[in-house]
């Protein structure tokens, strides 16, 4: 099974995230290439994702996860997934709207982005359907509910209640 570098940095000012060997798990259990790899990860504030938002999706304010998938030139070959840039007052933000803990939505955060890295996308349906049914899948081998049910008290899913 090919194994999956995770370089973290920090541009937060925010103390209150997982632990580095928890996000490496994450990561590399949504690592689906048979080769090994390595991604950055790098945990924002809203200034610096609302700045790369704009910059690279034409689109205003700060949002949960960037995915930046490496292209190497012709003839280079570097063992590089790419980046993801993760807001961290977003995901705490959406966490509390979603009624999730933060914890599940950081973990859902990762797998999603690294998904994106892999070429998976959610433009048309029929690829959103595929790359929810994985990320559903990978999160559930993690411990973690399904981050599409719609929840009435955090960690309670309409099916319990």
């Amino acid at each position: 099974m090919a194994s999956l570098t995770v370089d973290i940095q920090l541009a937060t000012e925010s103390e209150d995230l997982p632990e580095a060997d928890t996000m490496q798990q994450w990561a590399s259990s949504a690592w689906l290439g048979d080769h090994d790899s390595e991604v950055t990860v790098r945990i924002v504030d809203t200034e610096e994702s609302a700045a790369l938002n704009a910059q690279y999706r034409g689109k205003s304010g700060p949002t949960n996860v960037l995915s930046f998938p490496f292209e190497a030139p012709a003839g280079i070959t570097v063992p590089l997934a790419g980046d993801l840039i993760i807001c961290e007052p977003v995901v705490k933000r959406e966490a509390l709207e979603q009624r999730k803990t933060v914890t599940a939505h950081w973990a859902h955060m990762l797998v999603h982005g690294m998904l994106h890295l892999q070429g998976y996308d959610h433009i048309k349906d029929d690829e959103a359907e595929a790359m929810e049914a994985l990320e559903i899948q990978l999160l559930a081998q993690l411990g973690f509910c399904n981050p599409y049910e719609i929840t009435d008290d955090i960690g309670e899913t309409e099916k319990d209640a």
